[in-house]
């Protein structure tokens, strides 16, 4: 008899016991069982790469505000889905009042005002004495794919799901739900998909919570955006699985239209000056869950690739053609996320566009706890590991509070290790 026939047989007993009458012992391995799970927090957290400042400092600065954009990876997602989030985040930066309402705008693009792009939502958040601001924005883009993705309707229905086993209905309405946008998105919806991110973006660039409208549909356009104000703001990005791709994807679209004055885009009116205001911005990008290198499989490259020099160093033939100063991506990942990659060293050399001036900082980390499944092997909830990165309260101190830093957070410093790493 193998070990693992073993290992089974004696799973499959123990199984026998617990849902048998000998209630008194299968409640006693029970309660064995949780008290191990629920022991001593060993879980991983490495950080391997350049520090990062996390959203904290720039809250400090007397001039500008703090402008975090969320973009949500793949499922349906309903306007609302990031206020845990969003509120565990506040809680870290000791931002503990607000305004009454948040802004509700329905996205629209002026070249198809007809189109629906989802729904961006956008909270101010503040302290005690209004000393620091931070307006978070709440990218909702799920209304574009919501009607590919009723064809699948069907599956749901009680025509097919009586027929599946409990576990697995569970799983097969997952499926329907995640499984489409990857394919969706890499259709003819990439293009809509990367219009509600521009979008999302122009509106981040507006002065004024006035300027923001209260609900309704309303299109953005950046000749009125990214005035004098806009230098002294900083902004941050927070994204999910798919929502990534879009980020990076979203950005690279946009320098793209820079570089082509001749585009039928609001972008084809950013002067000179307003152009120099992105190009002095460092952009921090968290990336939860993150999926770059398995979506980047089977497609294009940038338009420019390995030529960083060229363009991020001062007084390189290229610097005044870059798109940021520096763009710090920093990617968040299980390794029992079964959707989850670390980004490896010449990644960013070979398809990042190298306008972005990017660097990037691993962090690898235990979101779903790892346990031993009755002496079998070593199991985590990859379900947890996928969809926990929000909840996790050493992700929110590190997005608050940076790593490698004189404010980094106390649980930080005590439960992640981190490597520097240079260039």
């Amino acid at each position: 008899m193998t070990l693992s026939t073993v290992k089974n047989s004696l799973l499959l007993g123990l199984l026998a016991i617990l849902l048998s009458g000998c209630a008194s012992f299968g409640k006693g391995v029970a309660e064995a069982f949780l008290e191990k799970s629920n022991a001593e927090d060993t879980r991983v957290c490495q950080v391997k790469g350049k520090p990062f400042e996390g959203i904290a400092p720039s809250l400090a600065e007397p001039k500008g505000k703090t402008k975090v954009l969320m973009v949500h990876g793949v499922g349906d997602h309903l306007p609302g889905y990031a206020t845990e989030f969003q509120e565990k985040l506040a809680k870290e930066l000791k931002l503990t009042a607000k305004e009454s309402n948040y802004k509700e705008i329905q996205l629209m693009s002026f070249s198809d005002p007809d189109q629906k792009l989802g729904n961006l939502r956008v909270t101010r958040l503040q302290n005690e004495d209004n000393s620091k601001d931070l307006w978070f924005y709440e990218l909702a883009w799920s209304e574009i794919t919501r009607d590919q993705k009723a064809l699948l309707a069907f599956d749901n229905s009680g025509e097919y799901s009586f027929r599946r086993a409990e576990v697995n209905e569970m799983l097969k309405k997952f499926s329907n739900d995640t499984g489409p946008d990857p394919i969706i998105y890499f259709g003819k919806s990439r293009d809509l998909i990367l219009r509600s991110f521009a979008q999302a973006v122009c509106w981040m660039s507006k002065d004024s919570w006035d300027q923001l409208p209260e609900e309704g549909r309303h299109g953005c356009d950046f000749s009125n955006s990214l005035n004098e104000s806009f230098k002294d703001d900083e902004i941050f990005f927070v994204s999910h699985s798919l929502g990534s791709r879009i980020t990076i994807d979203g950005i690279t679209r946009m320098v793209s239209l820079l570089e082509q004055p001749e585009a039928k885009t609001t972008l084809r009116t950013i002067n000179k000056m307003k152009r120099e205001i992105l190009q002095n911005k460092h952009v921090q990008i968290f990336m939860l869950s993150n999926q770059l290198p398995m979506l980047q499989v089977g497609r294009e490259l940038p338009e420019v690739t390995g030529q960083k020099a060229e363009y991020c160093s001062v007084g390189s033939p290229k610097y005044n053609s870059r798109m940021f100063n520096e763009t710090s991506i920093i990617a968040v990942s299980d390794p029992n996320d079964l959707l989850s990659y670390a980004i490896p060293h010449d990644f960013s050399t070979k398809y990042l566009d190298s306008r972005l001036c990017a660097n990037v900082t691993n962090i690898n980390i235990n979101i779903a706890k790892v346990f031993d499944a009755f002496g079998i092997g070593k199991i985590a909830n990859p379900m947890e590991a996928h969809i926990g990165y929000p909840k996790d309260d050493r992700v929110i101190a590190l997005i608050a509070k940076g790593i490698g830093n004189a404010h980094t957070a106390p649980l930080v410093k005590e439960r992640c290790e981190w490597t520097e790493t240079t260039d």
